[in-house]
């Protein structure tokens, strides 16, 4: 028969190895990691080819409504573009720096 104080034991061994199985470690990330992941998400965001083709989208719609006629649908085409590649770019560099951040914060 065993004794209380070696039972004891056992439980306390038990319960202290089940609390380290459950706690994930918390391991520092270095800049190089979340660099990878930030540019990982930034690269699944729409970006600039995506932004151009919706602002040439809405820039043909907004110069055939205003313009009227070919030339006009053109234009607004032209400039929706250019207007819409750079909110991709800008929204894109602004989701790698959120991503970043938040994976040197540990989130």
């Amino acid at each position: 028969m065993r004794s209380k104080n070696s039972i004891s034991t056992f439980f306390a061994f038990v319960v202290v190895a089940a609390t380290f199985l459950i706690i994930q470690p918390a391991h520092a990330r270095s800049q190089a990691d979340c660099a990878a992941h930030a540019d990982r998400v930034a690269r699944d965001s729409t970006g600039i080819m995506g932004g151009a083709a919706r602002g040439a989208a809405g820039g043909a719609l907004f110069g055939a409504i205003v313009g009227g006629n070919s030339k006009g649908t053109k234009r607004g085409a032209a400039l929706g573009t250019v207007v819409g590649g750079a909110g991709g770019a800008y929204n894109r560099d602004e989701i790698y720096k959120r991503a970043y951040d938040d994976c040197m914060r540990g989130k």
